[in-house]
């Protein structure tokens, strides 16, 4: 599963992306749930770097 670090700008790039919606707006961040399919389409699209693959 994908991961969102800190370095997130939260400008929802990657939120309109995902294929599942299985990402949404935190307090200082977005967030990936466990929905996530491991597509990659929100890592391409952030602007900043800060989507991941997870461990």
């Amino acid at each position: 599963m994908y991961k969102i670090n800190s370095e997130c700008i939260k400008c929802g790039a990657c939120a309109s992306t995902c294929p599942v919606n299985a990402i949404s707006e935190g307090d200082t961040q977005y967030n990936i749930d466990e929905n996530c399919i491991d597509c990659g389409s929100c890592a391409s699209v952030c602007p900043v770097g800060a989507i991941s693959p997870g461990e």
